[in-house]
């Protein structure tokens, strides 16, 4: 009843305050992605927008392609706060050299990072930082059927990057008879067993990703493939099931921008600045994710827990005046 009742009081006075303000600013519509660091970002925006610069925003359901395609064709919503760009380059570029919108910050400082993992403290006791140096240690990562081989933990079936991981498995030398491909069977078979070897302090060796909860909870380390991602031999072969001959290659990182209207920059004032300037890296984003995962909450929980305990963060994003604003209304 405690956090019922300080939710609702923390919405009546961000309502209030928006209505008091949004003259400042206008209305703003801001797309809340169907992923949980999209999800909390979204909230992130609305909760300062609305008590540090006056705005009037308005969440809308969005995901990648859906939200792009209408803020190119209708300039609606105003607001994409994490879009993941290499899936739209081509039509942004063009939308962009024609003025109709406007790239804003790198939402994700570190961009979105895919590759093989390994547990921090594995990593430092052993001085691994490397694809090929994981090689030379099968012994270090239990958990494959034949106890006498290292465990390699692939994407689960149906997954793209199933495709990909067993190809570059090959590529690097794992299938030298001392690793045994895993396959975790789900999401959820992936991250038990990650979990399960950090909590017992062992070995894991495998494909992830981030920012995402679990590598917000468990420190991790990525390791370097050493090698440049070569885009003709990955879309040859690296991507290809069952190509015959696939050659060591690397994910290319994924670029994450905040993409705006230009109709919203120009109602925008201050709030631009903002927009170009609110980022955060990947561990910061994997920490709100874990604590929205462990305590079962939602994407505003998250921009709260976040707002409370990130204030170095933030801090960094805002103009002083905003600052004592959105500190006043938290």
């Amino acid at each position: 009843m405690k956090k019922l009742f300080v939710t609702v009081a923390a919405t009546a006075f961000m309502g209030m305050a928006s209505s008091a303000m949004a003259e400042d600013c206008d209305t703003v519509t801001v797309a809340e992605m169907n992923w949980a660091s999209a999800g909390a970002i979204a909230h992130i925006d609305k909760i300062i927008l609305e008590n540090g610069y006056g705005c009037n925003v308005e969440l809308v359901t969005g995901d990648t392609m859906p939200t792009f395609t209408s803020m190119n064709e209708k300039g609606d919503p105003d607001m994409a706060p994490e879009l993941w760009i290499n899936a739209v380059r081509e039509p942004l570029d063009k939308a962009v050299a024609e003025g109709s919108l406007i790239i804003g910050g790198e939402v994700l400082n570190e961009g979105g990072v895919e590759g093989f993992w390994i547990p921090t403290a594995i990593a430092d006791k052993h001085g691994i930082t490397t694809v090929k140096q994981a090689l030379e240690h099968p012994e270090l990562f239990p958990g494959a059927e034949d106890d006498s081989k290292g465990a390699f933990f692939t994407c689960p079936t149906g997954w793209n990057c199933r495709i990909t991981t067993g190809n570059l498995f090959r590529a690097f030398g794992f299938d030298n008879g001392k690793f045994e491909l895993v396959d975790p069977g789900s999401a959820a078979g992936l991250d038990g067993s990650l979990a399960k070897a950090n909590e017992r302090g062992e070995g894991w060796l495998g494909y992830y990703w981030a920012p995402t909860a679990i590598l917000g909870k468990y420190d991790m380390t990525l390791l370097d493939f050493e090698v440049e991602h070569d885009k003709a031999e990955w879309d040859k072969c690296t991507v290809v099931e069952d190509c015959p001959d696939p050659k060591p290659n690397s994910w290319v990182k994924s670029e994450v921008f905040t993409v705006v209207t230009d109709d919203f920059a120009k109602k925008a004032g201050p709030a631009m600045d903002y927009v170009k300037g609110r980022t955060w890296d990947n561990r910061t984003a994997g920490k709100v994710l874990a604590w929205m995962s462990e305590n079962q909450a939602t994407n505003e929980d998250g921009a709260y827990y976040f707002l409370e305990n990130f204030e170095d963060v933030w801090s960094n994003w805002v103009s002083p005046e905003a600052k004592e604003k959105i500190k006043k209304a938290l």
